[in-house]
């Protein structure tokens, strides 16, 4: 069963420190911007499709501007609040959106395509951000590295900390990850205010690593992951990872190699807004609109492997 992801976070988080180069985005003139930046994640991926038909639609030049993983990204665009690197944040997710707000780095914004939504995504009622799409977080395992070996797999977040799997586990640091930061609220709520640092120290003690971002743990690191040469066969990623790793092998396997460990999910909701002083807020507001459209948002199960939150979205059959 997956862990509510409804969990109030008073005094618990990881102190870690971080050192960001600073950046700043020019613009001059008094010109209509003839483009619009999205700044986002490194996971983000659309189709050439999708984003020549927004071009198309709007006659606007859709730049996209990658920033390392999402903590990272809202730490830049916290960095240079009111002086944005683009136009639309796209990335912050339920667990980092209570810094986001508190950091003032959207201007409201209410897409008529909201009316598209599911209430229960919409988590901000004064609508500084948008819901985009929606996933689960979970532990994945590489089947043939347990299986050639007579191990059993892990079974929930309490069997991390056997000994059978010392040094076998990869995960996300929660102060530069989303994934990362989503385990660790995984881990408050099973284990609670009192209890979930002890259960830290054990992981540690029990050899887990912990990198930066999501594509170093997933593609380098876990040994599951199509290509890798990783040594570690538990990794924090995403439900739909084991589909992806049939879909996107060549030849095509017959069943998934990895698999979600389903007792330790915890459900995350990716955002977009228009960031405070953008230089083309109005195409800004487009873009966003956009990225709730059935054209985007039928794109993201196989571009992200993400949920759409567009309720009338047809999935794909793959």
């Amino acid at each position: 069963m997956a862990l509510s992801h409804k969990v109030v976070v008073t005094s618990a988080w990881i102190t870690l420190t971080l050192t960001l180069g600073a950046a700043t985005a020019g613009c001059g003139g008094s010109e209509k911007p003839k483009d619009v930046v999205l700044v986002t994640h490194e996971a983000f991926a659309v189709s050439k499709s999708v984003q020549r038909a927004f071009e198309q639609k709007t006659g606007l030049e859709l730049k996209i501007l990658q920033s390392g993983d999402a903590g990272e990204m809202l730490t830049k665009a916290l960095l240079t609040t009111g002086n944005p690197q683009g136009d639309v944040l796209f990335g912050v997710d339920n667990t980092l959106l209570s810094r986001a707000l508190d950091g003032d780095v959207f201007e409201p914004y209410e897409s008529p395509r909201l009316e598209d939504v599911d209430e229960q995504f919409v988590l901000d009622p004064e609508h500084r951000v948008t819901p985009i799409d929606h996933g689960e977080v979970c532990l994945n395992v590489d089947k043939a590295w347990f299986a050639k070996r007579g191990i059993v797999a892990p079974g929930s977040i309490d069997d991390l900390t056997d000994e059978r799997f010392r040094g076998l586990l990869v995960v996300e640091n929660p102060a530069t990850s989303s994934p990362g930061l989503a385990f660790l609220l995984a881990t408050i709520a099973r284990y609670g205010e009192s209890g979930w640092q002890g259960y830290w120290r054990k992981l540690r003690d029990n050899g887990v690593l912990v990198v930066d971002g999501w594509t170093e743990a997933y593609t380098v690191r876990f040994s599951g992951a199509a290509g890798s040469q990783g040594s570690r066969p538990i990794v924090v990623s995403y439900a739909s990872s084991p589909p992806a790793e049939v879909i996107f092998r060549a030849p095509k396997p017959t069943t998934a190699p990895t698999a979600v460990v389903e007792d330790s999910c915890f459900r995350q909701i990716e955002f977009a807004g228009v960031l405070r002083g953008a230089r083309n807020e109005a195409g800004a507001r487009k873009l966003v609109d956009f990225m709730l459209s059935t054209r985007f948002q039928e794109d993201v199960p196989l571009s992200m492997f993400v949920f759409p939150v567009n309720r009338h979205a047809e999935l794909p059959r793959e």
